[in-house]
């Protein structure tokens, strides 16, 4: 129950419940924005919602108000981050809520942007609208998480998976399935909350990967593929190369033939010519910088075991999920083992269980 020392009522916080959902179901697809979840609210009742839109314009805060019917004199804005003050390419967020005469914004983190962080709120104040800030505030800031580090170090926000099965094999020629059709689901909602997805072209080559969100409904909202492939190694007949276009697919490499380069042009593939160290792997850090350059904030890695143990290793990694399952695969003919479990732990001493609804595969979340 809300004290005396609390200023948020059950209802504040129910209403911001509510905005974080809208909040939630857009991550991952409002580009270079963060995803915002708005609820205006007034004697009581929901009288308008609003979410960043997909690629990020226009706010929720504008969606919010040009959505409601109703007169928004006296309301109140209830919004996970603080609103916006600063012309870009759409005009700020406060100007439009000082103009709609909204009598309160209740907001739960300050927004990481130098241009925006704590100003809004002398704005408002200035302008007659009570401001309150700070409810959810734990919750909120875990969600922007990956907003915030892509603010401050201006990086894509690193997910990683691997499926292992019980005897810690990725890979057997006998029998390839490893994960129950639970977390396969659960893995094409990654997919979906992620604008790139990364493999090597070794396990595209193994596999013919489509590297799409496979949930239905949602394939629209597949992540940009992205391959590494120093010596562009890539089969050319594979689906990626055959489905790619301009904006969809970016290939990594580092050496390759003036024919072979302008075949996979001809593809309308992306091609980004790229650092490799002395060890013979990719300059990881100079490609993420690369990456979001093109717009990717929050990049999700399916590799196989050379390149997973690789990144672990180098901590590339902000989270990482380990699907176990109870099954064991066959060693009788060609098989690869995941050798970096050890250093998993090491690394990412923060875990988590997930394995609510997936049968009896086990999820296990890692973070630094």
């Amino acid at each position: 129950m809300s004290t005396k020392k609390d200023k948020f009522s059950l209802k504040d916080k129910f209403y911001m419940e509510i905005a974080l959902k809208l909040a939630n179901s857009r991550q991952g697809l409002t580009g270079s924005n963060p995803s915002v979840g708005c609820v205006i609210v007034k004697n009581d009742k929901i009288i308008s919602i609003g979410q960043t839109s997909y690629n990020g314009r226009p706010h929720a805060e504008f969606n919010a108000i040009k959505n409601c019917t109703d007169d928004l004199n006296g309301s109140k804005m209830y919004v996970t981050l603080e609103p916006c003050c600063h012309h870009g390419l759409t005009p700020p967020c406060t100007n439009i809520i000082i103009k709609s005469k909204i009598s309160e914004v209740i907001y739960s983190v300050a927004d990481i942007d130098k241009r925006v962080r704590n100003k809004s709120q002398k704005i408002l104040k200035s302008n007659n609208v009570n401001v309150k800030k700070g409810i959810l505030k734990d919750i909120i800031n875990n969600f922007y998480s990956n907003y915030f580090f892509n603010r401050k170090h201006k990086l894509p926000y690193v997910t990683g998976k691997i499926a292992i099965s019980k005897n810690n094999l990725v890979y057997s020629k006998l029998n390839k399935r490893i994960t129950n059709v639970q977390a396969d689901k659960f893995t094409h909602l990654l997919r979906y909350k992620n604008d790139a997805l990364m493999i090597s072209y070794k396990t595209l080559n193994k596999d013919n990967s489509r590297l799409n969100c496979r949930i239905k409904g949602f394939s629209n909202y597949s992540p940009k593929r992205i391959i590494l492939d120093n010596k562009l190694q890539t089969k050319i007949n594979s689906y990626i190369i055959k489905t790619a276009n301009k904006d969809n697919t970016i290939i990594f490499y580092n050496q390759a033939s003036k024919s072979k380069v302008l075949d996979f042009k001809k593809k309308k593939i992306q091609l980004i010519k790229s650092k490799i160290n002395k060890q013979g792997k990719f300059d990881f850090k100079t490609i993420l910088k690369k990456l979001y350059k093109f717009n990717c904030r929050n990049l999700l890695i399916e590799g196989g075991d050379s390149l997973t143990s690789h990144l672990l290793k180098n901590k590339i990694f902000n989270k990482f999920y380990l699907y176990k399952s109870p099954k064991n695969l066959s060693k009788e003919t060609e098989y690869l083992k995941f050798n970096s479990l050890d250093v998993l732990k090491k690394n990412y001493k923060n875990k988590f269980n997930l394995n609510l609804f997936l049968g009896k595969d086990k999820i296990t979340l890692y973070k630094n």
